[in-house]
């Protein structure tokens, strides 16, 4: 657990909160034990998955990249738990709502591939948090940078608009699409993929790479929250469709 040096299973408080609220699910956290699981019959007792951002990142032998520097923080568990899961989920046209890391996760679960260090790359920004000790919750989570929405989209449905400012945080972005998904926003100053949507979705298969989980009830964040109450809402419509 952190600052224990005990290994636990742990997401933000924040997350289960905002789907508590706004997308009126019950929320539980599926401990990171890879291949221990039954993915099939773990996933008969869900009607959602979210993937929650995270500060490790994924180990790049699952996408061919190339090895990481040794203090790089990764977490293999998940890695060996959440693609797989994804994998799965998506074959049953189970809802999904991936933010920050969870944008990532889905990419490489259906055969994409990520950039190491955006803000390494010519002509990208640096996407990364504010570096220091003291930086207050509101700076770190500040509205960053605008994204373009995709012209008859998903996400330009759920605000009426085609600009929108997100708080992107991460150091990793997508580097290859996988062919499963379209891409629903990407960044107006440096054309970085922030959003991507399960191609022909029957459902809600959606990762955004900013974090959804700060402040949706604000007027300034109210894309995040559309995007809990659509999945929300198509987490009831599969435990229907279920009987």
């Amino acid at each position: 657990m952190p600052g224990s040096g005990i290994p636990g299973n742990v997401a933000a408080k924040r997350y289960a909160d905002m789907l508590a609220e706004f997308s009126n699910c019950t929320p539980l956290i599926i401990p990171a034990r890879g291949d221990d699981y039954d993915f099939e019959e773990l996933l008969d007792h869900f009607d959602g998955i979210m993937l929650t951002g995270g500060r490790a990142n994924i180990e790049p032998h699952h996408y061919n990249g190339p090895a990481f520097p040794d203090d790089e923080p990764i977490d293999p568990d998940r890695d060996r738990t959440v693609l797989p899961l994804i994998r799965s989920a998506i074959s049953r046209r189970m809802p999904i709502l991936g933010s920050c890391r969870g944008l990532q996760e889905m990419n490489v679960a259906m055969g994409g591939s990520l950039h190491y260090r955006v803000h390494l790359l010519p002509g990208k920004n640096d996407h990364r948090m504010p570096r220091g000790e003291d930086v207050p919750m509101e700076q770190i989570f500040a509205l960053r940078h605008d994204i373009r929405l995709k012209e008859g989209g998903l996400f330009q449905e759920l605000v009426n608009a085609n600009i929108y400012r997100v708080n992107s945080l991460h150091g990793q972005s997508i580097d290859r699409v996988a062919d499963a998904f379209d891409v629903e926003a990407i960044t107006v100053d440096d054309n970085v993929i922030e959003a991507i949507r399960l191609k022909d979705d029957a459902t809600f298969t959606v990762g955004v790479q900013w974090h959804t989980e700060y402040e949706p009830q604000e007027p300034e964040h109210l894309l995040s929250r559309r995007l809990y109450e659509a999945f929300g809402k198509a987490a009831r419509d599969y435990a229907r469709s279920r009987g």
